[in-house]
C-alpha cells in the first residue's frame, strides 16, 4: 500500500479504517495527514479572513500581524488547555514537557511532539491573542471576533479530519452500519466516528454562517457571528460527547465529562453574543468599521 492509499473499505456492516498516517515523504522526512490538515485549515482560514478584512475596508497593515497572534494563541492555549484540564497531575511536576515537544522516558529525553491539544484551550488562547492584537493595532474587538466566528468552523473541520486520519478521539462501540473499525488502534470492532461527526457538523456550521454573512454583512462587528460560532459548535460538542469514548481515566463515572463541562461556559457566552448582549454593543462598532481599541465606550 502506498502512502497515498486509504484503506477505508466499505463492508456490508462497517467501515474498515486504516489509512497510512504519512501522506508522503520528502527525502527521509514523512509528512503526516494530521499536520497537512492543520496546515490546510489554517491556510484557508488565513485567506478567508484576509478577504473579510478587504470587504470591510480594514487596512491591510492591520491584517498582516493577525495570523501570528492567532497562531501562537491557539497553539499555546490548546497545549496548556490539555495539560491543565486533562492531565495536570502529570504535567505540573514536568513543566518543561508542557513547553517543549519532548518527554522523559526510561531511555532518556525523546522528541515526541505535542501529544495532546485541547479545543477549549485553543479558543481561550485565541481570545487572549485577539485582545492583545486589538490593543496593539486598534481594530475593533467584536469585529475581529465576528470575523473569526465566520472562519473558525472551517479550521475546526480540517483539525477534526486530521484526528480521523490519526484514529484518535474515537467514539463508543456501535453496531450502526457507518461505524468505523479503527484498525490502527488494534481493534476489530466498530466505533462511532466521533471525529467525523464533529468535522461534518463544523463544515455545515461554516457554510450556514458564510451564507448568513453574505446576506447580512452589517452584522459583522456586533458579536453575532462570534456568538453563532461559539453556540453552535459547542452545543454540538456537548451532545456528541455522549457517543465519544472516554478520553481520560478520571472521566469514568462522571455525569458530564470534561469536554461537556468546558463547553457550557462557551455555549452561554455564544448565546449571549448571538442575541446581542450589552457588552457586545459596548465593545462593538455597530457593523461599521472604524479604529476603536478594546475599551469601554463612554
Amino acid at each position: 500500500m502506498t502512502a497515498m492509499t486509504m484503506s477505508a473499505i466499505l463492508s456490508p456492516l462497517f467501515i474498515y479504517w486504516n489509512p497510512d498516517p504519512i501522506a508522503f515523504h520528502i527525502f527521509s522526512h514523512g509528512f503526516r495527514w494530521y499536520a497537512i490538515c492543520w496546515a490546510v485549515g489554517l491556510l484557508l482560514g488565513y485567506f478567508l479572513m484576509q478577504r473579510l478584512y478587504r470587504q470591510q475596508n480594514i487596512p491591510q497593515d492591520k491584517f498582516d500581524p493577525l495570523f501570528l497572534y492567532i497562531f501562537i494563541g491557539v497553539i499555546a492555549g490548546a497545549r496548556l488547555g490539555h495539560c491543565l484540564f486533562y492531565e495536570p497531575s502529570y504535567f505540573l511536576p514536568r513543566p518543561l514537557e508542557i513547553i517543549l515537544p519532548i518527554s522523559h522516558t526510561a531511555t532518556g529525553w525523546q522528541c515526541t511532539g505535542y501529544a495532546g491539544l485541547s479545543s477549549h484551550g485553543g479558543v481561550i488562547g485565541m481570545i487572549i491573542a485577539i485582545v492583545l492584537y486589538v490593543r496593539r493595532y486598534k481594530v475593533n474587538f467584536m469585529r475581529v471576533l465576528d470575523n473569526m466566528g465566520v472562519c473558525g468552523p472551517l479550521v475546526g473541520f480540517f483539525i477534526r479530519m486530521g484526528n480521523l486520519f490519526n484514529s484518535e478521539i474515537v467514539g463508543r462501540p456501535t453496531d450502526m452500519p457507518w461505524g468505523f473499525i479503527f484498525a490502527a488502534n488494534g481493534e476489530t470492532f466498530a466505533r462511532h466516528p466521533g471525529q467525523l461527526y464533529e468535522a461534518l457538523a463544523y463544515l455545515l456550521i461554516f457554510i450556514i454562517g458564510l451564507i448568513i454573512y453574505s446576506r447580512h454583512r452589517d452584522k459583522a462587528g456586533t458579536g453575532f457571528y462570534f456568538g453563532w460560532c461559539l453556540s453552535t459548535v459547542f452545543i454540538f460538542r456537548f451532545f456528541v460527547e455522549y457517543v465519544k469514548d472516554v478520553q481520560e481515566s478520571f472521566e469514568q463515572g462522571m455525569l458530564l465529562d470534561m469536554g461537556q463541562i468546558l463547553s457550557i461556559p462557551f455555549i452561554i457566552i455564544g448565546l449571549y453574543c448571538l442575541f446581542g448582549g450589552k457588552l457586545c454593543k459596548r465593545w462593538g462598532d455597530g457593523g461599521v468599521y472604524h479604529d476603536v481599541p478594546l475599551r469601554k465606550k463612554k
